[in-house]
């Protein structure tokens, strides 16, 4: 009698956890990085776990792998496309090949300072931008930043467009950015971020160019002498989720997904303003020698970057009229 009891005890727990599997199930969203622990994005990710973690009680569990871990940014988009990768925090280097229209933001000195980046990103412009991907199986959860992008060298103190030439500078895998670092007389070579410090160490390049966060928490100072605060481009990120991944939460844990994402963006944006006002004194001390070129010789070496006609066709994802309109736009919002 005694074991016929037991065993229709164990018989009734188990059609219970079979039939309410959300009160034992845990869903899991790996966020994958290039960047450094240290760097903005994982400490951005670190407060929109916890923050995703408290709201679910603990059903929605944010997993971090900063430093490339799980592939270069484009292989991390990828494995969102693919469901094998739930989440991403990357910068808009390898997006325009999947939203073409992402390429707007790549411009050289489209943004005179973040207000003016702000009132684009989230405005209508950055917001029917990032609506796009859902057309590729991919959802965005906001704009973050990796802030204005400054450029070191291994060889010459920069002061002006001439003194770029001939230098070999790593860019990220974008046209725009290839076509900007011709204009200044550099010859651009494309390469993954996770493979920059060592082609740096190994003279494989001569230079590179990111923001003063990524700079210093990747520890560009040991393989560099230079620094030239430039501010050529401001460089926006997302926070992207699989729309795989995405299915599977619950309506109310979507909404708690969203908000947490607002919140780490505002989070990750003081973090960004903060490090460029205190890492450019860090980056003196570890040794690099600082220059402050007058940007207005950049700026028209790289005017004809905004009317190559391959440039506008191609943030138009192909239509000449469609990119024009959004570059104007944009512009007239970022005044």
């Amino acid at each position: 009698m005694r074991n016929k009891v037991y065993c229709m005890a164990i018989i009734a727990v188990s059609v219970l956890l079979a039939a309410t599997p959300a009160l034992f199930a845990k869903t899991v969203l790996k966020v994958g990085t290039s960047t450094q622990p240290s760097h903005i994005y994982n400490l951005a990710v670190e407060r929109f776990g916890e923050i995703v973690g408290e709201r679910t009680g603990g059903e929605v569990e944010v997993q971090l792998f900063p430093a490339a871990q799980l592939g270069s940014e484009r292989d991390m988009v990828e494995g969102l496309q693919l469901g094998t990768l739930e989440m991403t925090l990357t910068s808009t280097g390898p997006l325009g090949n999947f939203v073409p229209q992402v390429k707007l933001f790549n411009l050289p000195f489209l943004f005179k300072d973040r207000e003016a980046a702000y009132r684009v990103l989230d405005g209508p412009i950055g917001t029917g931008i990032a609506d796009k991907f859902q057309s590729v199986g991919i959802r965005s959860l906001g704009w973050f930043e990796n802030g204005f992008r400054n450029i070191t060298n291994s060889q010459v103190a920069v002061e002006q467009p001439g003194d770029m030439d001939g230098i070999k500078i790593r860019v990220m895998e974008d046209d725009v950015f290839i076509l900007t670092m011709q204009s200044l007389g550099a010859s651009p070579l494309p390469m993954a971020f996770g493979e920059l410090y060592t082609a740096l160490e190994q003279k494989t390049v001569d230079a590179q160019e990111n923001p003063l966060a990524v700079i210093h928490s990747s520890r560009f100072f040991e393989v560099q002498d230079y620094l030239a605060m430039t501010g050529h481009f401001y460089s926006p990120a997302m926070l992207l989720i699989s729309e795989i991944a995405w299915a599977k939460l619950t309506p109310e844990q979507q909404a708690i997904v969203q908000e947490a994402a607002t919140l780490a963006r505002d989070y990750e944006r003081e973090l960004s303003m903060k490090a460029d006002q205190e890492l450019e004194a860090a980056l003196k001390q570890e040794g690099m020698t600082i220059t402050y070129p007058e940007k207005e010789a950049f700026v028209e070496a790289v005017a004809a970057v905004y009317e190559n006609p391959d440039v506008i066709k191609a943030i138009g994802g192909g239509n000449m009229e469609e990119g024009q309109q959004l570059i104007d736009a944009a512009r007239a919002a970022a005044q």
